[in-house]
């Protein structure tokens, strides 16, 4: 499969993992979401089949910054809607002849270049939906579209069965992509302590400004 384009969404990094805020300041929270962003942008850049990345946010500040990555932006408009928004980039990568799409989260944290390869080497042919959700079976923390547009965007709650739904409403039987690495998002107290967990576990130091969290 040729010509895949990544679609990296974005929020406000200053206003980013609230449910995080028992646990880290908000500068902390910041610097993590800006972390792992860097840290994904880092892995797509690696994987050779992807030909180009698309950052989706309404943070001016945030995409100024990502730009010298040498990655694609798109200012968001009107009100915050990560369907809307999707859909929206989605269009404009297919305007750039894009045979498919891979929406990635931008806050796993561990990652992978051969997870990104193994979500995309279930895609052999098209039309093809492949889906790698998080560790609770409920999200959608990857997803590989061909060709782009060919399911609508139902993230947010339950949005792997959501997208499953839609997939098969296309005719197509989506596949599924499971990795431990691809899995870890971090939203909540709970999956911060499984990150610094696998962290330790991999015998990686923990990033400064964990501090005494």
């Amino acid at each position: 499969m040729k010509n895949i384009w990544a679609i990296v969404p974005v929020k406000p990094l200053n206003r980013s993992k609230s449910r995080l805020s028992t646990v880290l300041n908000i500068k902390q929270r910041e610097v993590l979401s800006r972390e792992m962003l860097e840290r994904t942008l880092g892995i797509l850049k690696q994987v050779e089949k992807i030909s180009d990345i698309l950052i989706v946010s309404r943070d001016t500040a945030a995409l100024k910054q990502i730009r010298q990555f040498g990655v694609q932006t798109l200012q968001e408009s009107g009100a915050p809607e990560l369907n809307d928004s999707l859909t929206r980039a989605t269009q404009v990568v297919g305007s750039w002849n894009a045979s498919a799409v891979l929406i990635v989260a931008s806050d796993i944290p561990l990652l992978e270049t051969r997870d990104i390869e193994g979500v995309i080497g279930l895609a052999e042919y098209s039309p093809a939906v492949v889906i790698a959700t998080d560790r609770h079976r409920d999200g959608t923390n990857v997803m590989l579209v061909s060709p782009p547009g060919l399911i609508p965007y139902r993230y947010g709650p339950g949005s792997l069965y959501c997208h499953v739904e839609e997939a098969r409403a296309a005719g197509i039987e989506p596949v599924y992509f499971n990795s431990p690495t691809i899995e870890l998002d971090v939203d909540t107290p709970e999956d911060l302590k499984l990150y610094r967990r696998m962290l330790a576990e991999r015998e990686i130091n923990e990033p400064a400004w964990f501090g005494n969290t």
